[in-house]
C-alpha cells in the first residue's frame, strides 16, 4: 500500500468505514435535527449539531487548500460550532449531514490527486493525519453525547 492509499484507508475509516471504532456517518446516521441540537442539562458540551459544523469547517478549508483554492471565511475555533444554525428543521439537518458527506468527498479527491513529492512539503502528511485525529476525537464526543441521550443503536 502506498502513502496516498494509506491516507485514503484512514480518511474513509474516519468517516464512513468502520474498523475497530466508530466513524462519523454511521454516528450521525438516524438522529433528528431535535436530537442533533441536544444538549445534557447544565453541562458546557458542544451539541452534535456543533460538532458536525466544526468537522465541516475544517474538512471544506482542508479541501480549499489542498486544491489550491483560495479559503476566505476564516473562523476562529469557537466560530466553527456555529458554521450553521442549529434549528428543529430536518430538512436543514439533513443539509448539514450531506455537506459533511461533500466535505469529506472534497478532501477525499485532494488526496488522489496529491503527488508523493507533495506530501512530504510543509508537513503535509502530518495535516492531513491531525484533521483524521480531529474527526475521530469529535466522532468518540458525539457518541458519548447519543449515550447519554439513549440514541445511540446498542442502548435500544
Amino acid at each position: 500500500m502506498n502513502r496516498t492509499e494509506f491516507l485514503l484507508r484512514m480518511l474513509d475509516t474516519t468517516f464512513n468505514k468502520e474498523n475497530w471504532y466508530a466513524p462519523l456517518k454511521p454516528a450521525i446516521e438516524g438522529l433528528s435535527a431535535e436530537q442533533a441540537s441536544w444538549k445534557p442539562e447544565g453541562a458546557a458540551v458542544k451539541s452534535i449539531w456543533e460538532n458536525v459544523n466544526h468537522l465541516i469547517y475544517y474538512k471544506e478549508r482542508l479541501a480549499a487548500n489542498l486544491a489550491g483554492r483560495e479559503w476566505t471565511r476564516n473562523l476562529d475555533g469557537d466560530e466553527t460550532f456555529a458554521l450553521t444554525g442549529q434549528v428543529n428543521d430536518e430538512k436543514v439537518w439533513k443539509a448539514v449531514i450531506e455537506r459533511a458527506e461533500l466535505a469529506h468527498h472534497s478532501v477525499r479527491k485532494a488526496i488522489i490527486r496529491i503527488t508523493p513529492e507533495r506530501l512530504e512539503q510543509n508537513d503535509l502528511e502530518e495535516k492531513l493525519l491531525d484533521i483524521m485525529l480531529h474527526d475521530a476525537y469529535h466522532t468518540g464526543q458525539i457518541i458519548q453525547l447519543r449515550k447519554m441521550q439513549g440514541t445511540w443503536p446498542s442502548q435500544r
